[in-house]
């Protein structure tokens, strides 16, 4: 008995470790308690281990260890251990691939309530990856995990965040795309001290939730919160009635206290603290539950367009709370705070189109919903861990974790992942596997809605770039056409316009090319003088490559003679009135 808590106490502080901090030092003692854990006979901590082997982290990076640990945890039904056996045979880490044994593996993983494995079968499924296509079965998986990201997320319901990208990180490397750039946090830091409010609450938000690649610090949060209180931020009122209100390292849970700092900010106009109090009120924190009462603070806040606000009244009037309970207006206010990016609010539409409740049932639909609440899930961090091995030249380990996230469906690891293979600077894969793995990657992303990549794949060179890679973009070209409704980037849809224009992939057609290059205008009023010279082009090309095409015979005199007789006093007039404007235009002054 002495040994079993023993070992659990030595597990649960290494594991508390290694979820608290990214430090070195710290995480390679959590390393070796965990190990003295594993020698007292704990599976979790071998697990940790087994992972820590794969993707050296602070252990050295040893595949053939790590498969043999994992192979021993699968044989005793470790979801885990076949989630990461899965990954290494549908990788071809350390082995050749084969996506056969892997599928199986994640099959048993996600029948055994890995969250990570149902999230790859998802992926899987709804693309069509070595497994039939079959949406429903991807709703399934999906719905699954998004629950459980759905039920982890606090502070407002998770906001979508952003991960760097290496290929625009690589162009501009100082782009502080998801990554807070540690001379600017020196720099916020100095401001703060300084008395500078907006830098305090910032830095106090940054702490409190671990963003932008800072930890997770709810001493900093908090002193930062206080100093902005003293400044008079309503905003840190707020924010420190929510620590109060949730409880930490820092500060105790206390509801009464929460409120008192709830009132003070919502008092003095401010929507978190309007928001907050809604919130005290529908709960029963601090207060008793009123309905009534929580409405009214929500939508104040949500007249000043405070997200989580909308999505607060948009479950009041999904479930009836205090009002009549109307499913139009439960989708409207859902579907305004994930404009937002919202990730509960993606939830909730999630579930109203896979349940087809107000709306058209559309399994497409909630499957992309759910995947983005399920792309928010703690599994995310490795982005943050991955980069960060990238930037230190740890190339094999960030290779290795931009890979499973890969796997996992997330469409800027899969970029990642190809962009480090082609650098060449991998030492776990094998030579003659990188170009087709890498061009595998850029197929996956591209195929995930990001056209640029497309071309990436058509400079591969000879033998890569094969018929199957034309065949396939060819296919992905028409299929965009199809759905051109769908598309909304306007540096996609002047590429498909390109293709056609140019022939390039699919065959040549100018009225296809015309009707992309009209839908880019719309999607942008910036577009209008690029659109206007690429149709202007695009119209004295056609023109003149008629003209080299035709034969002049008796038929073709007679279609010129047809296209003038009736307009061509229209013709003159239009030439003559653009000869006059130029005149004006340019005349002396």
């Amino acid at each position: 008995r002495n040994q079993t808590q023993e070992r659990d106490n030595l597990y649960r502080t290494g594991s508390n470790i290694l979820k608290g901090t990214r430090d070195k030092t710290k995480r390679k003692q959590a390393y070796q308690l965990l190990m003295k854990a594993a020698d007292l006979g704990s599976t979790r901590a071998m697990e940790k281990i087994a992972y820590a082997l794969l993707f050296g982290d602070q252990l050295p990076q040893n595949i053939t260890a790590a498969k043999i640990l994992y192979e021993a945890l699968a044989e005793e039904g470790s979801p885990r251990a076949h989630t990461a056996l899965g990954f290494i045979h549908a990788t071809g880490t350390g082995v050749y691939p084969n996506q056969a044994k892997a599928l199986v593996y994640y099959t048993f993983a996600a029948i055994g309530g890995n969250h990570v494995a149902q999230m790859i079968l998802s992926y899987r499924y709804s693309a069509g990856i070595s497994i039939p296509h079959n949406c429903e079965a991807a709703l399934i998986q999906y719905r699954n995990v998004a629950k459980h990201v759905a039920n982890k997320l606090t502070f407002a319901g998770g906001i979508l965040g952003g991960k760097v990208r290496l290929t625009e990180r690589h162009e501009n490397p100082y782009s502080s795309d998801g990554v807070l750039d540690l001379d600017l946090y020196q720099y916020s830091k100095f401001l703060a001290e300084k008395g500078e409010v907006q830098a305090q609450v910032t830095l106090g938000q940054l702490h409190l939730v671990g963003g932008r690649g800072l930890e997770q610090d709810p001493y900093k949060a908090f002193y930062y919160f206080s100093k902005a209180v003293k400044a008079g931020s309503t905003y840190a009122l707020a924010f420190l009635g929510k620590m109060y209100s949730e409880g930490s390292e820092a500060v105790p849970q206390d509801n009464e206290t929460a409120f008192k700092y709830f009132k003070m900010a919502a008092d003095r106009g401010n929507p978190l603290g309007l928001n907050d109090l809604g919130l005290a009120y529908l709960h029963g924190k601090g207060v008793p539950v009123s309905y009534t009462v929580a409405f009214q603070y929500f939508q104040k806040a949500a007249e000043k367009k405070w997200i989580d606000a909308q999505y607060q009244l948009g479950l009041m009037h999904y479930y009836g709370l205090g009002v009549r309970q109307d499913y139009a207006l439960a989708y409207k206010y859902f579907h305004l705070a994930s404009q937002s990016g919202h990730v509960l609010a993606f939830y909730q539409l999630a579930h109203m189109y896979a349940t087809g409740t107000r709306v058209a049932r559309s399994c497409h639909t909630a499957v992309e919903l759910y995947k983005n609440v399920c792309e928010q899930g703690s599994w995310s961090e490795k982005f943050l861990s991955a980069y960060f091995a990238f930037r230190e030249g740890d190339i094999d380990s960030s290779l290795l974790q931009y890979m499973l996230l890969s796997e996992m469906g997330y469409e800027v690891a899969q970029s990642n992942a190809a962009f480090i293979l082609e650098s060449k600077q991998s030492t776990i894969v094998r030579e003659n596997q990188t170009y087709p793995l890498a061009q595998l990657l850029w197929i996956r992303a591209a195929n995930q809605g990001n056209l640029f990549y497309t071309v990436i794949i058509i400079k591969y060179p000879s033998p890569y770039y094969t018929w199957y890679t034309k065949n396939l973009y060819s296919t992905h070209i028409l299929c965009s056409g199809k759905q051109a409704n769908k598309i909304h980037g306007l540096g996609e849809v002047r590429l498909i316009a390109y293709y056609w224009e140019q022939g390039f992939i699919v065959s040549l057609d100018v009225h296809l090319a015309k009707r992309f290059y009209d839908m880019a205008l719309q999607s942008s009023q910036e577009a209008y003088a690029p659109v206007l010279l690429a149709l202007a082009k695009l119209e004295v090309v056609h023109f003149f490559s008629e003209i080299q095409r035709a034969s002049f015979t008796l038929v073709w005199q007679h279609r010129i003679l047809n296209m003038f007789r009736f307009y061509w006093d229209l013709l003159v007039i239009a030439l003559l009135t653009v000869f006059l404007l130029v005149l004006i235009a340019y005349r002396p002054t």
